[in-house]
Order: structure tokens, then C-alpha cells, then sequence
């Protein structure tokens, strides 16, 4: 099994401010844990530039121009909402961000890898194609979506997200097209208030599962067992994209799940029994949120040793 780690320092330029829990710490703390000597046979690949024609596969051409141009000068920052800050490295950051996933993308599809793992930063899931949020800038995982179908010719691509917070910019663009599929874990009632199982998509091509606070591994796995993978096996993706988030952790200070890192692992290895079935075994994923140092490196350390065959 071959798996490809994507990624870029520039992702460590984007600097929200002091206190702001998606710091650049966070990247570090993967990045180190997968300096172990257990993943040595990983390939590795610094993340491109995204372009702009492949940022309009999601975003329209204003809001790309608009988001670019916020590029604040030395330590001053600049204010997008309550939560989501840019500072003077935030662009480029942005910009590897989405290019690490589109990346991988084109090293799956073309075999060059079995898998691949985009450890990136900002996240995007709670990007909309029109308004940016949630720390989220660009809709990684969506613009990598539309890359594949567009550029690549595969017909229909799945999307999974186990962060704890509903990704309502990944859905913006799936519910839309019957060739696109979302499936997500999230704590509600929380952050941003959306993902309720009512939220179908244009066919039966949406599937939220909501999880009450203090819900653990019993309620995650069976989440997905009964609910999203049956659908996604129904689905039959030809590629399989993953929004790894990992705050629905028991010890992330920022939401009241009580996942563990054994429980992402396992989720990992039921994707990826998805795609071996449907997709040739083609995965891509993408760092979402995750902020306990210490549970987020491990975490992601697991869900990297299952794409390694590990």
C-alpha cells in the first residue's frame, strides 16, 4: 500500500493570532508525529499553488479575488468573522491548502499512490462557495471533488467527514448534484447549527448524523455502520474523499464528544473497505480541525498507519 503525505510550510504561515485554537502548533504536532520511524515509507510531496481556474470549480471568480486580496502587512491581522482571522502568510497558506488536496487527487487517480493525505492548513470544510468561516477559507475537499470529476473524467465522488462540526461548506456544493455524495458525524446542537438529518440533498445524496454531547465510540461507530457507510455502499463512489477532522476527540477542548483515537482508526479502515470495493481503492484525505495538540497528533498518526496497510 502507498500512500502520499502532502503538505507545505507556507501552511504554517497562515497566523490567526495568539490564543486562536487553529494555530500553526497544530500542523506541527502531525507533521512531527509522522517524522516517527514508523511511517519512513510514506512518500512525500510539497503541496502546489492552487490556481485560480481550479478554485472556481467551487468558488465563483469575485470570491476568489476577494480572499486573495485580504494579504494584511506584518503582525496586523485581518478580520473575516468572529472566528476566522487572515494575516499576511493566510493567502499562500490558503492557496496550498486547496492546491495540497488537488494534488492528491491527480497522484490517486493516475495510480502513481494508493492514497493520499493532504496535512494542510486552513481547514475548508465550513466554506461555502460564497462565504467563508469556521477558520475555512476554501473548500478544500470540494474544489478536489470537482478537479476529479473535471479534469480526471470520474463520475461520482464521495465525501466523509467525521469532524466534530458539521461541514456546511462541503454540503453547499454536494446537495446540489446527484454525482457528488456527503456523509457526516457531528455534535449538534453546535457550531454552525446545520446537519440535521432532514438535510437530504437533491438525492438521498446527503447523510447527516447528528450526535448529542457526551456521545462516545458506541454512538460513532454506530452511526456509520447503520446509517452513512450502507448509503455510500449504495452510492458506489468511484473515489472516496475523507474531511479528517479530529475534535470529536474525548480530550479536544473545543467540543464535548468522546471519540477515541482507536474509533478513527476504524473508521478509516471502513472507508477505505468502500473504496477498494467501488473506487479502486482511490482515497484522499484532507486535514480538517483537531485541537488538542497531543490527541490530534496521535489521532492523525492512527488514521495514516490504517492508509498505510499499518
Amino acid at each position: 500500500m502507498s500512500t502520499l503525505l502532502i503538505t507545505h510550510p507556507a501552511c504554517l504561515g497562515h497566523e490567526p493570532g495568539e490564543h486562536h485554537p487553529e494555530s500553526p502548533q497544530r500542523l506541527r504536532a502531525v507533521l512531527a508525529a509522522l517524522e516517527d520511524q514508523a511511517f519512513a515509507a510514506l512518500k512525500r510531496q510539497a503541496a502546489p499553488v492552487a490556481t485560480a481556474q481550479e478554485l472556481t470549480l467551487v468558488h465563483p471568480p469575485e470570491y476568489v479575488e476577494a480572499i486573495l486580496n485580504i494579504r494584511p502587512e506584518g503582525d496586523d491581522l485581518a478580520m473575516i468573522d468572529g472566528d476566522t482571522l487572515m494575516s499576511a502568510g493566510s493567502a499562500e497558506a490558503a492557496l496550498r491548502a486547496a492546491g495540497a488536496v488537488v494534488a492528491a487527487v491527480d497522484a490517486v487517480v493516475t495510480g502513481q499512490v494508493d492514497n493520499a493525505f493532504a496535512a494542510v492548513r486552513p481547514p475548508g470544510h465550513h466554506a461555502t462557495p460564497t462565504v467563508p468561516g469556521g477558520f475555512c477559507l476554501f473548500s478544500n475537499v470540494a474544489i478536489g471533488a470537482r478537479h476529479a470529476q473535471i479534469k480526471h473524467g470520474i463520475g461520482k465522488v464521495a465525501i466523509l467527514d467525521f469532524d466534530v462540526h458539521h461541514g456546511q461548506g462541503t454540503q453547499a456544493t454536494v446537495e446540489i448534484d446527484p454525482s457528488l455524495f456527503y456523509g457526516s458525524t457531528h455534535q449538534s446542537p453546535f457550531y454552525p447549527g446545520t446537519g440535521s438529518p432532514r438535510e437530504r440533498g437533491i438525492e438521498d445524496n446527503v447523510v447527516n448524523v447528528p450526535l448529542s454531547a457526551n456521545s462516545g465510540s458506541a454512538e460513532f461507530r454506530a452511526a456509520w455502520a447503520d446509517r452513512i457507510l450502507p448509503q455510500l455502499d449504495r452510492f458506489a463512489p468511484d473515489l472516496v474523499i475523507v474531511s479528517a477532522g479530529f475534535d470529536a476527540h474525548l480530550r479536544d477542548p473545543l467540543a464535548q464528544l468522546r471519540v477515541t483515537t482507536e474509533d478513527f482508526a476504524w473508521i478509516t479502515g471502513e472507508l477505505m473497505t468502500i473504496a477498494r470495493r467501488h473506487a479502486k481503492g482511490r482515497l484522499v484525505s484532507a486535514l480538517e480541525g483537531g485541537y488538542d495538540l497531543e490527541a490530534l497528533a496521535d489521532s492523525a498518526a492512527a488514521h495514516v498507519r490504517v492508509l498505510m496497510g499499518n
